[in-house]
């Protein structure tokens, strides 16, 4: 195995990184910035070094540094976790050329996905059902656009081929708007992400937020863990996950989840991913991959009891996956509310000292989170401080597992969300289950 980790993020998923390697006996270490010495994870890590100061940008961003510590602490391998530099694909090559293990795809893959582009091309090669569109970056050949828009049908949205995050995207409703949006576009892209390449696509106005995890052992092996639903958000970003997606019949979930291994398979990919996508009118259309591990991937373990982390690991260590299709089970059903600290009203961060923090327990109960009574959250991050995640044998009884640990959960000193997420798991149509994308907005405004 593995001989030394070195944990390049922070926070929950920093610790839930810790707990795996422990699990399998490996050493660890963590990285910090001054702001961060007291994290849960860094008292718990074999080793610690203090990277930089508070701002991101000089400490988990930081690629010399991370690679820095990775020296001078003899560790083999680097787990990036989610968000700050898990999907950056120079930050992997370097690691891989100084002589390290990076736990998740080739550099070559992250930056392949990451272009959506090139992605949905080779989604589309698969069989992986996509949203009608471009197929392709627009040109500058503006009756070719016009054309495509009319065949494809208003409204269509235009999207960045390296965005993310909500970013680089803009919805055009009629001929009159398309080129002067795509222009904005452009050079919105060019700005946040340095590629101006635009395309088109088809604008779903009530769809869902559905995605599958996979994974891979760069081996030409590959396996589908189940779909979760996501489509609770506020501003693109996730409050409420579950799995399996609700109110989707088998035969529907289960040809576009082998449509993904194929692709999986194709790509020779190399540990965990999920291909997102949304659902609308009993059809699914691909929209984009992540190359790391999610946020949500909690309830994917609960209903499939397989641990997600642990085996990115293995993999890591050049292991065949763990297990095959066949013999995987998915049972139950499983909810995930994000806890974040911000105001309940505003929305905007609420960093601060926590005077008192109590987890809930009971049956099906897991509390993934750093928190603990006397700790401070920082202002320079994101203001997630925990998950909150159940488990039933049904839908029902997960949801009324999750009422109760809300009601349980108490985090003294600090603003957060938890009243809202008490609210939306009252919330009649979230119980039908199958609400849209847009359906939080709606309701918060």
């Amino acid at each position: 195995m593995l001989e030394k980790v070195l944990i390049a993020n922070r926070g929950e998923i920093a610790l839930r990184v810790l707990r795996a390697c422990k699990e399998l006996e490996i050493k660890t270490v963590a990285v910090h910035s001054s702001a961060d010495e007291n994290l849960m994870h860094v008292r718990l890590a074999d080793e610690s070094v203090c990277i930089g100061p508070a701002n991101p940008t000089q400490s988990y961003l930081n690629a010399p540094a991370i690679i820095s510590a990775m020296e001078v602490t003899n560790s083999t391998a680097v787990h990036p976790g989610y968000g700050f530099l898990s999907e950056n694909a120079d930050f992997a090559e370097q690691i891989e050329k100084s002589g390290f293990t990076f736990i998740g795809p080739s550099a070559e893959t992250i930056r392949f996905m990451g272009d959506k582009v090139s992605a949905i091309e080779l989604m589309r090669k698969a069989g992986v059902p996509t949203v009608p569109g471009s197929n392709g970056p627009l040109n500058d050949d503006e009756n070719r656009t016009l054309t495509l828009a009319n065949d494809i049908g208003y409204p269509v949205i235009i999207k960045a081929a390296a965005g993310g995050g909500g970013r680089g995207m803009r919805v055009v409703f009629n001929e009159d708007e398309l080129l002067k949006t795509i222009q904005v576009t452009q050079s919105e892209a060019t700005s946040f992400f340095g590629n101006g390449t635009v395309y088109l696509e088809k604008f779903l106005e009530n769809p869902r937020h559905v995605e599958i995890q996979v994974i891979g052992d760069g081996q030409g092996n590959a396996i589908h863990l189940g779909d979760r639903d996501c489509s609770l958000q506020r501003r693109h970003q996730k409050v409420l996950e579950e799995a399996p997606a609700p109110n989707i019949s088998d035969e529907i979930r289960n040809e576009v989840a082998r449509t993904c291994v194929q692709a999986c398979k194709e790509m020779n990919y190399r540990g965990a991913g999920t291909l997102e996508f949304l659902y609308q009118d009993d059809r699914f259309y691909f929209i984009e991959m992540n190359t790391r591990v999610q946020v949500e991937h909690p309830v994917t373990e609960m209903i499939t009891d397989f641990d997600i982390v642990k085996e990115q690991l293995r993999i890591a260590n050049g292991e065949p996956l763990s297990t095959q299709q066949e013999k995987l089970k998915f049972q139950g059903h499983a909810f995930e509310c994000r806890i974040n600290a911000e105001n309940p009203t505003t929305f905007l961060p609420c960093p601060g000292k926590v005077n008192l923090f109590h987890a809930p327990g009971g049956p099906g109960i897991r509390v993934d989170s750093h928190l603990y009574s006397g700790y401070t959250v920082p202002p320079h991050y994101d203001s997630l401080i925990a998950k909150l995640i159940s488990y039933g044998k049904s839908r029902d009884q997960a949801l009324k597992r999750m009422r109760i640990a809300l009601d349980e959960i108490l985090i003294d000193g600090i603003d957060t969300n938890i009243n809202l997420q008490k609210e939306l798991v009252r919330d009649v149509n979230f119980q039908e289950g199958g609400v849209n994308i847009h359906y939080l907005e709606k309701k918060l405004s």
